[in-house]
């Protein structure tokens, strides 16, 4: 599953380090439809089940490293790791997020089958302890610093996936009688959204998680200053791990509005903060060290 595009960007980093990497999906996402291959199942099961053991057929003499994405497999988990072990193939399991909260250790042991299992924040292996944690990375060669305005009227922006999951009731609360216009991006194209992204002063992730995700890593890319909510045990290891601070400003639903307050009114704290996102990103998420992190792990297996 290309979810996000993150799969997609992996692969062609690596394909950049001179690594034959190909991406292969279920089928092609509207939004993300990059892939090397898509099987384009149809029918009932006993058919989709036939057109991946084909797939697995046809990739398993060419393949060195199984990388697979948000907790799926190509062939059943029970059957596929037995062949790939068989078969002295190499695999990792990588989450993505919503494929792990919540779920019990014991639920996702068959991601213990695999050589590594990799996770994208240090809030994630609350529930996948012996991960590792490989952030998910974007290409900044390709974006463009924005940093944010200095009008008297700044432009928050939010954009979520879904407005339970990320707390918009809250949000929209919590700006209603500040000196600023909201502007709340749903269902755009992703080339769309991002231009939006570029004229926004302030960006309010979401309320609920605990951690960010790509649109916050994109905003903080821009310049950004971001504001979500944080696990504190998540940001100490964090900055443990990158010897750096991480810029985002946390906020509940309760203290979203006093978070917000002092970025509204001061435009020189909100270039402050952006500088410090993007210097941040860079750290973090620049897609050539989340490369260096990846390269690491494979080499281990």
């Amino acid at each position: 599953m290309n979810t996000a595009g993150v799969p997609w960007t992996i692969t062609e980093a690596l394909r950049r380090r001179g690594i034959a990497a190909q991406l292969v999906v279920f089928e092609r996402y509207a939004l993300h439809p990059e892939a090397d291959l898509s099987l384009d199942r149809s029918g009932g099961f006993a058919r989709r089940q036939a057109t991946q053991w084909r797939a697995l057929a046809r990739l398993l003499p060419q393949t060195d490293v199984f990388h697979f994405i948000f907790g799926l497999t190509l062939v059943p988990q029970s059957l596929q790791f037995p062949i790939l072990a068989l078969t002295r193939k190499t695999s990792v399991m990588h989450y993505l997020g919503s494929d792990i909260r919540g779920k019990t250790r014991a639920q996702l042991a068959y991601g213990t089958k695999a050589g590594a299992e990799i996770v994208g924040s240090y809030d994630a292996i609350r529930w996948v302890p012996e991960a590792d944690v490989i952030p998910p990375g974007i290409d900044l060669a390709g974006i463009a610093p924005a940093p944010p305005s200095d009008r008297t009227r700044p432009v928050i922006l939010h954009a979520p996936s879904s407005r339970g999951r990320k707390g918009t009731e809250h949000v929209i609360a919590a700006v209603e009688g500040l000196d600023a216009d909201l502007e709340i991006v749903e269902g755009l194209h992703h080339e769309e959204a991002f231009a939006r992204y570029r004229n926004a002063d302030i960006v309010v992730d979401q309320l609920n998680a605990g951690w960010y995700g790509l649109f916050a890593i994109e905003c903080m890319a821009l310049g950004k200053p971001v504001v979500t909510f944080l696990h504190e045990e998540a940001v100490r290891l964090t900055e443990q791990a990158f010897g750096t601070t991480v810029p985002i400003v946390s906020a509940t639903a309760d203290t979203l509005r006093e978070r917000l307050r002092p970025l509204v009114a001061d435009a020189t704290e909100r270039r402050r903060l952006g500088a410090a996102s993007r210097a941040y990103v860079e750290v973090v998420h620049d897609q050539e060290r989340v490369t260096d992190r990846l390269l690491d792990v494979y080499a281990r297996l």
